[in-house]
């Protein structure tokens, strides 16, 4: 597959970045050297290894998944320029 400088300039505008059109066959040079190392990688035999989380074999962390509150509660509500009850106090948005 081979990228035109048209197509990089609509890949562009799909990004929503603004490159100036003196720059769109550099850019069509880079997106078809990724093409290309994506290309590559299909390339290998991938037969019969398993999927890894990392490149050294270790088990992930697990914890309990307990809700709690965190019982801070009073060190949050010092961080609320208004609070009554317990409860941070906002304005009345709604009429």
């Amino acid at each position: 597959m081979s990228i035109d400088p048209s197509t990089a300039a609509r890949v562009a505008k799909l990004a929503r970045i603004k490159v100036e059109p003196d720059a769109l066959p550099a850019l069509a040079e880079e997106f078809n050297t990724i093409l290309g190392f994506i290309e590559q990688l299909n390339e290998v035999d991938v037969e019969g290894v398993e999927p890894m989380t990392s490149v050294t074999p270790q088990r992930l962390k697990r914890r309990s998944d307990v809700v709690n509150d965190g019982n801070q509660a009073e060190a949050v509500l010092k961080n609320a320029p208004d609070q009554r009850e317990g409860f941070f106090a906002v304005p009345k948005v709604v009429e």
